[in-house]
């Protein structure tokens, strides 16, 4: 009788032995199932990396900042003297701007894809309507904009002659008809000045060692209307320099 019991003691304890194990088999075929489903809904869900376009980080606050369309220039002005008087070299990290001073140093962000590139400013330029700035071949290939012509980028000021508060979309012009040592000759070609404009400012500027007065003629809001201006002075004579102001 015992030996029955005992029997029956045996087989029902490996019986629960093999239940117990089937059990945890099922558990962990069932957490790896989930798993494996929870890993291929998020692979179905994912954008390919290319695809992906992060917002472009905001300037710092300390920087002036500009967005626009950026073009790029080359072959075509390769050895050409710039604004600077800098010979235009297309393989360096410059830049033409309508309005920054020429010696600053300019951080371009392609607000497509995110690249940088340090460039200086060293010529005027764009006159395209809607751009403005135009970069060097090779600070155009830094941030992949070459085969496009244009981009839209956003313009931080780095370094600069003197402390920018903010980026002017458009410079004024002046005319200035002569510069003079001696403050008697300078109003004298004031007064004869007057018939052709009577905006007619006498601008002390001083050197190393003594001071001119250089005289102005008018404000002009685009270069177009100072060239107008100029052309007409030199009818008569005048030698004109028209100059940023």
């Amino acid at each position: 009788m015992r030996q029955k019991t005992h029997g029956a003691e045996i087989f029902a304890g490996a019986h629960r032995r093999k239940l117990k194990s089937m059990k945890n088999r099922y558990a962990h075929s069932s957490r790896a199932a989930a798993f494996g489903l929870a890993m291929a809904g998020l692979t179905a869900c994912a954008v390919p990396p290319g695809q992906v376009k992060l917002p472009p980080a905001p300037a710092p606050e300390n920087r002036a900042a500009q967005t626009g369309i950026a073009s790029w220039y080359g072959p075509g002005f390769h050895g050409q003297a710039t604004a600077s008087g800098d010979i235009y070299n297309q393989d360096d990290l410059t830049a033409a701007h309508q309005t920054l001073p020429l010696g600053t140093r300019i951080m371009v962000t392609n607000l497509n894809n995110g690249k940088s590139v340090e460039v200086l400013v060293n010529d005027r330029g764009p006159f395209a309507k809607g751009r403005i700035i135009d970069l060097s071949h090779a600070a155009a290939r830094s941030i992949d904009m070459v085969g496009a012509g244009t981009a839209p980028v956003r313009i931080e000021v780095i370094e600069a002659p003197y402390r920018i508060q903010a980026i002017r979309a458009s410079l004024d012009y002046t005319l200035q008809v002569g510069s003079f040592a001696q403050l008697e000759n300078a109003q004298q070609m004031r007064d004869r000045l007057q018939q052709f404009n009577s905006e007619i400012a006498i601008v002390p500027m001083q050197s190393s060692n003594r001071t001119y007065y250089r005289v102005q003629l008018g404000t002009y809001s685009n270069r177009a209307a100072a060239e107008e201006e100029a052309r007409q002075l030199a009818h008569n004579g005048y030698s004109v320099i028209i100059m940023e102001k």
